[in-house]
């Protein structure tokens, strides 16, 4: 894996300009997943609607070139939404009504944040993170991520997110996540 120039600046992206941007922003999210190929074709559709969602929100980290190194984007998380009520699910069977009303009411989702393999390690996750969330209204924030030692899971325990659902396996997806919240705004 060679190493890519780290961000050089971070953007707030329109919708329009995360449309024009979509082919690369999926390759930094198959890349950072590994996921195989061909998925980014099965996930275009899904993030082209994301953007009309309520609250829709995305960052990117540019290198001194302006190629994308980092992305992140999320919304206002809703009941009626797949992931919202895959969470919620799972975390009434596990907790119970209670706790899903304290992390579900009042949500922002952090759908997606990559950063390219080549170019972790550098800071870039946790500026898109900070630049994403700077100003969400919302009172918490919820994001899913794939069980494992990792540098996402180190930045997300570094910034304050807790567990809210650990071992849960999403329609779908045979590997076990782990759903992590915490509180806004961030510090």
């Amino acid at each position: 894996m060679t190493a890519m120039p780290s961000a050089q600046h971070y953007v707030r992206l329109s919708g329009e300009e995360f449309r024009s941007r979509l082919r690369e922003a999926l390759d930094i999210y198959v890349e950072a997943m590994r996921y195989p190929p061909g998925t980014a074709e099965q996930r275009a559709p899904m993030w082209l609607t994301h953007v009309l969602r309520e609250g829709w929100r995305s960052v990117a980290a540019l290198d001194d070139e302006g190629r994308l190194v980092g992305i992140a984007y999320g919304y206002r998380g809703k009941p009626g939404q797949w992931w919202h009520e895959q969470v919620r699910r799972g975390v009434v069977e596990r907790e119970g009504e209670q706790t899903a009303a304290t992390w579900l009411d009042d949500y922002f989702e952090l759908t997606e944040i990559h950063v390219r393999p080549g170019a972790q390690g550098r800071g870039t996750g946790e500026d898109l993170l900070r630049m994403l969330l700077d100003g969400v209204p919302d009172s918490r924030v919820l994001l899913s991520t794939p069980e494992g030692d990792s540098r996402a899971w180190k930045l997300y325990r570094r910034v304050g997110f807790d567990d809210v659902l650990r071992q849960y396996r999403f329609t779908g997806d045979p590997r076990p996540f782990a759903v992590l919240g915490r509180a806004l705004p961030l510090e």
